[in-house]
């Protein structure tokens, strides 16, 4: 008898500290710094909105309460995707 259950495959994400700074996440055994100056939708979000974090598919993750999704490649490497929010409703193209 087989006992296994098939489903979604979900891979362990979690943020492990907001400070006034940025928020740090741990996911693929690797610790990253999302800085506010380059992040700056998470800046005034609640922690309940900042730790309901998912990770979709391997290094793509997903905040749905503020419809956020960033890569493990976007993280590190900011400089590269300067698409950045300025306020709710403008962005800089």
């Amino acid at each position: 008898m087989n006992s296994l259950v098939h489903g979604m495959n979900t891979s362990e994400v979690e943020v492990t500290h907001i400070s006034s700074h940025g928020v740090w996440l741990l996911a693929q055994g690797k610790e990253l710094f999302m800085a506010y100056t380059d992040f700056p939708w998470f800046k005034d979000q609640t922690i309940k909105t900042i730790i309901n974090v998912e990770e979709q598919s391997p290094g793509h993750f997903y905040w749905p309460d503020i419809d956020v999704d960033l890569s493990i490649e976007s993280i590190e490497h900011p400089d590269r995707f300067p698409l950045q929010s300025k306020g709710s409703d403008s962005f800089d193209y």
